[in-house]
């Protein structure tokens, strides 16, 4: 069964800038699906449209099988909660507030939204906060209290836009363990929009790489990273202000190698197998051991499809 069928969605803004062009996929029930896209890729406006706070320029949307037309889409807080970055329209309210309401708006009662309100903060320690606003909180603590505010009274799909920015270490796993609890537990379908791709590639069951408006690529994680399994990715990094002396046009000359600067001094390259001793050999005989603050080999990742891709703008690796 598929949770939302999407159909050859195109959203204009201002009759000149195509948010989303012709889209068609599908996500399927009970899977963890990822939609990956730097910013301005056009993930948001797709977000928009599936929780039908805008309306398509043209296609449809099907959620559960049914249209999503405009008589139809005050239904979709019954079956979705919608985790966002900001919290504005609660910052006057206390954490525990605004989830004992989020509670009582879908259904709950007072003593049972209550009840899921204490044992949420709880179990992401967040009764420090005591009678704090929202809005005096930090990014980090808004964010907790968003995804607290989007598992109450369990949704068969949750929509999380950038769950863990802003959070330490110990709180972006026990986030990622809690959504791979509740997928697993009662099969909900979790829609994670990002630009985190080494986290989420974790976590992820399939994934939708978006650029431009457009899908570049849709698969399972192993079937897009076998897209580049013939070749190796080198990451170079060179040491505090070496970009400016250092030129990397050597490497424009070697078949079959892809490099992307992700930042002053961070390269990556895509190699193929049979030439990662030589390119390794150019890189340190180019660029110098003085410049060269670290290099290392590793696997393939989503984030390298993306790159082969030629997407044109980086992913964020994440901290």
């Amino acid at each position: 069964m598929l949770a939302y069928e999407v159909y050859g969605l195109t959203k204009v803004y201002k009759g000149e800038v195509v948010a989303n062009d012709n889209l068609t996929f599908d996500i399927r029930c009970g899977e963890i699906f990822g939609l990956l896209g730097p910013n301005g890729a056009g993930k948001t406006t797709l977000v928009r449209q599936l929780m039908g706070l805008s309306r398509p320029t043209s296609g449809q949307i099907k959620l559960f099988g049914e249209l999503l037309t405009e008589h139809a889409i005050h239904r979709i807080p019954w079956y979705v909660s919608y985790i966002p970055q900001r919290l504005g329209a609660v910052s006057d309210l206390t954490a525990h507030e605004a989830l004992r309401i989020t509670g009582t708006l879908r259904g709950m009662d007072y003593g049972e939204a209550s009840k899921q309100a204490r044992s949420l903060i709880d179990e992401f320690r967040l009764a420090y906060l005591g009678r704090r606003r929202i809005g005096q909180m930090s990014g980090g603590e808004q964010r907790l209290v968003a995804l607290c505010m989007g598992l109450m009274a369990s949704r068969p799909v949750m929509i999380l836009d950038e769950p863990t920015n802003d959070l330490d270490p110990s709180y972006r796993k026990q986030v990622w363990d809690k959504l791979r609890e509740i997928n697993q537990v009662h099969r909900t379908t979790i829609i994670l929009v990002t630009h985190n791709v080494l986290e989420a590639e974790k976590v992820l069951q399939r994934v939708g790489i978006i650029n431009e408006g457009r899908i570049q690529a849709m698969g399972t994680v192993g079937s897009l990273k076998a897209r580049i399994d013939q070749r190796v990715r080198i990451d170079v990094r060179l040491k505090r202000g070496a970009g400016a002396y250092v030129s990397l046009g050597f490497l424009e000359s070697m078949d079959g190698v892809e490099a992307r600067a992700l930042s002053d001094g961070d390269l990556v390259l895509l190699v193929p197998m049979a030439s990662i001793q030589q390119v390794i050999d150019r890189v340190i005989s180019n660029v110098g051991l003085t410049h060269l603050e670290d290099l290392r080999i590793v696997t393939p990742t989503v984030e390298d499809v993306y790159l082969q891709l030629g997407g044109g703008k980086r992913l964020d690796r994440g901290a």
